[in-house]
């Protein structure tokens, strides 16, 4: 038993030794690869200095001189449609990666060379989308018991029928409505039928617009008429009325009709064009990826890639020399 014991505490130590050995290997070779990178960043300080300052002003050059702008415009699309919207953008896209600029000139866009990627999403707003609106709760509803609320409220069917969606395109150079807004505007509003739909649409409006302006002024003959029998009576009894009454009822339609002509008058505005644009934001200046940071990234880059060839080329040789001493 003694002897085992003395054999496996001299394993043990013949481990460790071996262990620390290997670990003292490990710190001399960081070392030496260390004082080597240090030797090679002297012998080649003037070279690494020239790429840094070569590429700084490339980088400096084409951040200056590639530039790009993201643009937005938030539309609201009326009349049913929000297909059409999609298509239009779809087909707008599809231009612009043929490079079709005979196209895009045709439509009035300005400097199509700097057009760049157009897209529409739209901007989930549940409530909004079910503000109201009990056919689109129960929508909702039923979708949302088979899978994940929000995969149900971002998925197509329901994505496309929000009242706003985000129409994104990108420029490299500065720009302005006249330029491309108005013209990409005209371009969606440019439909017959719909241009009818919206007569139409318009048309119905301004009919239930009179009909609740004569039905309110209709009622408020009745009140009048009741105010002034109130004020010619004089007889010592009094006159009580409640929610159930006609008169409340009265009032109360009127009341909902006054609502109901404030929403329309507020679809009338929205009702200018098939598609409505609700607000514009342009000129916002692209800095992600590599956009404006070229000043940074190409000094490091040159000074990689010159460091990467030299320890290629070093490599190289030394296998070489390998070689040559085994076949000798």
């Amino acid at each position: 038993m003694s002897s085992n014991s003395a054999n496996n505490s001299d394993n043990q130590e013949i481990d460790l030794t071996q262990i620390a050995q290997k670990v003292n290997g490990i710190y001399e070779s960081l070392l030496n690869r260390l004082f080597r990178f240090i030797l090679f960043i002297k012998r080649n300080f003037i070279l690494l200095t020239v790429l840094f300052i070569i590429g700084a002003g490339l980088g400096f050059y084409l951040d200056k001189k590639v530039k790009s702008y993201d643009h937005q415009i938030i539309v609201s699309p009326n009349f049913g449609s929000i297909d059409y919207l999609y298509a239009k953008v779809d087909l707008l896209q599809s231009k612009i990666s043929e490079g079709d600029t005979v196209f895009l000139k045709e439509i009035g866009i300005k400097n199509t060379k700097k057009f760049g990627k157009i897209e529409i999403k739209p901007i989930i707003d549940v409530y909004k989308f079910i503000e109201n609106n009990k056919e689109n709760f129960e929508l909702i509803k039923l979708l949302a018991e088979d899978g994940n609320i929000d995969k149900v409220v971002e998925n197509t069917l329901t994505s496309k029928n929000y009242q706003y969606h985000l129409i994104s395109f990108k420029t490299s150079k500065l720009t302005s409505e006249n330029e491309t807004v108005q013209p990409l505007l005209n371009f969606l509003n440019e439909s017959d039928y719909f241009k009818q739909m919206q007569k139409e649409y318009l048309n119905n409006v301004q009919i239930k617009m009179q009909a609740n302006d004569t039905t309110i002024s209709q009622i408020d003959g009745l009140l009048n008429q009741f105010k002034n029998r109130m004020n010619s009576n004089h007889s010592d009894k009094l006159i009580y009325f409640n929610e159930n009454t006609q008169l409340n009822d009265v009032i109360n339609t009127k009341d909902n009709l006054l609502k109901e002509q404030s929403y329309f008058r507020l679809t009338l505005i929205r009702y200018e064009k098939i598609i409505k644009e609700i607000s514009v934001m342009l000129n916002d200046k692209n800095t992600k990826g590599t956009n404006g940071k070229m000043k940074l990234i190409l000094p490091f880059l040159f000074i990689f890639l010159f460091i990467s060839f030299k320890g290629t080329v070093s490599f190289y040789k030394k296998q070489v020399q390998k070689n040559n001493q085994s076949s000798s």
